[in-house]
């Protein structure tokens, strides 16, 4: 199952003019929100704290390794002179990066479904940021509206939900997975009369398998989609077939 390296803003010197806090602290929230989705889905991930910086997360994604993308949440500001007159979600990309920019096209078009301008939702190639040039993953950094806007600061406060979704759809399709709403966690076990049952990396008989549950097995059930539990077993995350597990 894919993972992520989650990298929501560390910028606390960015004050949004609607007065509900910082960037840091407006795109935590939103990350927050997009957990339950991560979960839901078997995305795994590992994600920053407020105390790092985009240097810091850089380095420990690049260090820890293991990751299938990293992604970047941010809230945009206008320059010296234009304050609060721009409105739009920019997601950037690095240029020679393919999956890249596939991920970007995915992300803008689930992003303009949401956002109440969706002709100002834009993909961009950019050499210039950080956290797209420098992760040694595909790597996205979205800049999910304008803090110093007071239309899409309040849109970003009142709209938390529905951009988590947004940015889980995006990561179901890149990863070319089924999306699946959250779901409550709840424990089960494997209850297939004596056979191990087989946890796979996607939902269906091609799946590759990544273990063998022998019957009796606890397991975490995260999300269901089809006739297929996303579950937790010994470390690993994958789909296992419904009608063999119970709870």
């Amino acid at each position: 199952m894919p993972k992520i390296y989650l990298s929501p803003s560390t910028q606390e010197s960015n004050p949004y003019v609607t007065g509900s806090g910082s960037e840091e602290y407006n795109m935590n929230l939103l990350a927050d929100a997009l957990e339950p989705f991560l979960l839901s889905n078997g995305i795994q991930w590992v994600r920053n704290t407020p105390d790092m910086t985009a240097a810091s997360s850089i380095r420990q994604a690049n260090s820890l390794g293991g990751f299938d993308f990293y992604l970047a949440l941010h809230s945009n500001a206008s320059g010296p002179g234009s304050e609060g007159a721009n409105r739009g979600v920019i997601v950037f990309y690095y240029p020679t990066s393919t999956r890249g920019r596939e991920a970007a096209e995915l992300f803008a078009a689930s992003l303009r479904e949401v956002y109440p301008l969706p002709d100002r939702v834009y993909t961009r190639a950019t050499t210039a940021l950080g956290e797209v040039r420098q992760p040694r993953y595909p790597a996205n950094l979205i800049e999910i509206g304008y803090h110093d806007n007071y239309a899409d600061a309040l849109w970003i406060e009142s709209n938390r939900p529905e951009i988590a979704r947004a940015l889980a759809r995006g990561l179901t399709e890149y990863f070319e997975l089924p999306f699946i709403s959250p779901q409550p966690v709840r424990e089960g076990t494997v209850s297939t009369g004596g056979s191990p049952l087989r946890l796979r990396e996607y939902p269906g008989q091609q799946g590759v398998v990544l273990a063998m549950m022998p019957n009796g097995s606890p397991v975490t059930i995260y999300g269901t989609w089809q006739g297929w539990h996303v579950v937790h077993y010994n470390g690993l995350v994958g789909y296992a077939a419904e009608a063999y597990i119970e709870g």
